[in-house]
């Protein structure tokens, strides 16, 4: 059983990430505040479920929650600022969008959440001031592998994945040759062999390794 809070304050929120590893697609981040009565014996860490479990769960939190926030980093912004500061962006932006300034916030992973705030990024959205000063302001603890102990993360990996895929399933559609509605943008046999075959679209993140060895990638035109 996961465990519903770490702090002990009513308002702490629980954060994660999903899509991280991917070669195409963004980076997807979500928050969540959860009221102290919830509970619910399928939700857990993500990747553990089924996507036919995480798509039942994805209506239960959202109506349940006290509020929740999802967000969206693209290629362009992660070939910018590096994919590690662009999932702690990611997370940092959701926050910013809660309805409720959260008393606490547990972060998944081994990093604080205030590790790198204010990047001077050219893509995406920028803090101003006022929004660095009010994540500097707010404590929080990064837990590893806290999406398989604390409910309120395990929430927001879910958030994270099943937003991620909807988008993928989306984009799939505009280029169906990469598959990307069943590798979700991974770096799987059939994604990269897709790569080497018809090149690069405007989702790839170019910062990354796309083939195994060092090909010139031919691009889709725009």
């Amino acid at each position: 059983m996961l465990q519903k809070n770490f702090s002990g304050h009513i308002f702490e929120t629980g954060t994660d990430e999903a899509g991280r590893g991917c070669l195409a697609g963004p980076v997807t981040a979500a928050a969540v505040i959860l009221p102290a009565e919830f509970e619910h014996s399928f939700l857990n860490d993500s990747k553990q479920l089924s996507e036919k479990i995480r798509e039942s769960l994805k209506p239960i939190i959202e109506e349940n929650a006290v509020c929740f926030a999802v967000t969206h980093l693209h290629p362009d912004e992660i070939d910018e600022i590096n994919i590690l500061n662009a999932s702690m962006k990611g997370m940092q932006e959701c926050i910013l969008k809660l309805n409720k300034v959260p008393e606490f916030i547990i972060v998944d992973g081994n990093r604080s959440l205030n590790a790198k705030l204010g990047l001077k990024n050219t893509f995406g959205r920028q803090f101003s001031a006022t929004e660095i000063e009010l994540l500097k302001s707010i404590p929080n603890q990064s837990i590893i592998k806290g999406d398989s102990k604390f409910l309120s993360i395990a929430a927001a990996s879910v958030l994270a994945k099943t937003y991620r895929d909807e988008f993928m399933n989306k984009i799939h559609e505009e280029f169906p040759m990469y598959n990307w509605k069943k590798n979700k943008g991974y770096p799987t046999k059939e994604h990269r062999e897709a790569i080497r075959k018809y090149g690069t679209t405007k989702y790839h993140r170019m910062s990354f390794r796309l083939l195994p060895e060092q090909l010139e990638l031919d691009f889709f035109e725009q």
